[in-house]
């Protein structure tokens, strides 16, 4: 079966496959239009009429897959489509690769840092990888925060002390700088329950 033939601007072409994929959720076809209009664009027209769109990853995916082939050491399109990739349930393989390449190519990009942390699927592993991250941007309190849930999972998990000890050293810096009330009460709940296990 041919697909519809497309022309126009390329704004034009993703608006009208959007649309055609709205009306009949064929998955397949907006791909395939997506990755056609997307072929003879130049990336920096992707970039802008994937913009609107941000928030669909079906539409977000084909676009800045063109965009990292012609840009591959640009580490905001690339952390970009890791994002999405993570986000629809890719796997940390083909996640983790990307964000390796996003971090080489920009070592100050806390979202591929942020990426290739969360794609290690070994829960130990995973918390020496957050805690270089939480080490190379000591001021990134999603990374502690990260970094001590994942510590205080492997303590649960593997009875480890010195992992309760991350967790809880890690959980008590959060507190410290907490500024709502909402968020203090979150923290010594949380260290309450940590004081409380027996490992």
């Amino acid at each position: 079966m041919s697909r519809d033939p497309q022309a126009g601007p390329l704004s034009e072409r993703i608006d009208a496959a959007v649309r055609a994929y709205d009306a009949d959720q064929d998955l397949g076809r907006l791909l395939d239009r997506m990755r056609d209009a997307a072929r003879d664009a130049s990336a920096d027209d992707l970039v802008r009429v994937a913009e609107p769109h941000r928030e669909r990853l079906e539409i977000i995916i084909p676009l800045y897959e063109e965009i990292v082939r012609q840009r591959p050491r640009d580490a905001r399109a690339i952390v970009t489509l890791a994002n999405a990739y993570w986000l629809t349930g890719r796997g940390p393989d083909v996640v983790g690769e990307l964000a390796t390449r996003a971090r080489d190519a920009d070592p100050e990009n806390r979202g591929a840092w942020h990426l290739w942390a969360l794609a290690e699927s070994e829960v130990r592993a995973r918390v020496e990888r957050w805690r270089e991250v939480a080490r190379r941007f000591p001021a990134d309190q999603l990374a502690r925060a990260a970094l001590a849930d994942n510590a205080a999972s492997l303590a649960g998990a593997e009875h480890d002390p010195l992992a309760l000890d991350l967790a809880m050293a890690t959980y008590q810096g959060l507190l410290a700088e907490a500024t709502t009330p909402t968020q203090k009460r979150a923290l010594e709940h949380t260290l309450d329950t940590l004081r409380a296990w027996k490992i």
